[in-house]
């Protein structure tokens, strides 16, 4: 079966409704497919449930998606980072599930494993438990959270060969392989497209069997959400005397 596309509209033309459900991996900007949101944008699909850590930043990411006015729901963590995402929120304009991250991770785990639902100590007593059936284990309270699974998965790898295999780098590993398994389709966009058992067995992050389509994006802007340095005067200082820079 034939899984790469010549681009990222091609992979999804086909895919993409409105009022559908996307996963999209990534954290921050660490790992997020870009590519693959671009593509999402121009097809002009609208009313998008979009579970995903956080929204990227204001035009950057699914920031893109938020400026026009794609996005009707985000299943999310955290979002601080988005101006353009609390200014929809606190305008009644966008809906929001917030989900402490272990939860949101494991909701996202579980989905793709097949478990409807698991129960979990966090957010007991709190806002997160509203509405949710809450059950005593062992003289403790613990809550029910739903597993998720999308329509449509959006991952970003390092490297992926043909069949679908692929091998995350790093901090931009994130959310992309349990996001892989939770979705009817998964798109991945990799930066290293190579033969079949070019990836070492035991460095398969994601198994081909969970993708469904795959596309090349060998040079991208790797932006970074915040840039913290140390000021020159300061770091010669700490050199000098030993410290760490």
């Amino acid at each position: 079966m034939k899984k790469v596309y010549s681009d990222a509209t091609a992979a999804l033309a086909d895919l993409l409704r409105d009022d559908m459900t996307i996963m999209c991996g990534g954290f921050g900007l660490c790992g997020i497919p870009d590519e693959l949101i671009d593509a999402v944008r121009a097809s002009g699909v609208k009313g998008l449930t979009v579970i995903s850590n956080n929204a990227g930043i204001d035009g950057v990411g699914l920031g893109k998606l938020l400026e026009t006015r794609q996005v009707a729901k985000m299943i999310s963590s955290y979002v601080g980072e988005n101006k353009e995402f609390a200014r929809q929120f606190l305008a009644g304009e966008l809906e929001i599930e917030f989900n402490p991250q272990g939860t949101l991770a494991e909701r996202i785990r579980a989905g793709g494993a097949g478990i409807p639902a698991f129960f979990t100590k966090t957010g007991v007593g709190t806002k997160v438990a509203e509405g949710k059936e809450v059950r005593d284990f062992d003289g403790e309270a613990y809550v029910m959270e739903r597993g998720l699974f999308a329509d449509l998965a959006l991952v970003h790898a390092h490297r992926g060969d043909t069949e679908g295999n692929l091998a995350y780098r790093m901090t931009a590993r994130n959310f992309n392989p349990m996001m892989a398994t939770a979705a009817a389709v998964t798109v991945a966009q990799v930066e290293h497209l190579v033969r079949p058992g070019e990836i070492e067995p035991d460095h398969i992050h994601t198994p081909g069997i969970y993708i469904g389509r795959i596309v090349h994006v060998p040079v991208r802007e790797k932006r970074i959400e915040q840039r913290t340095t140390r000021k020159r005067a300061e770091a010669a200082q700490a050199a000098a005397g030993g410290g760490a820079v």
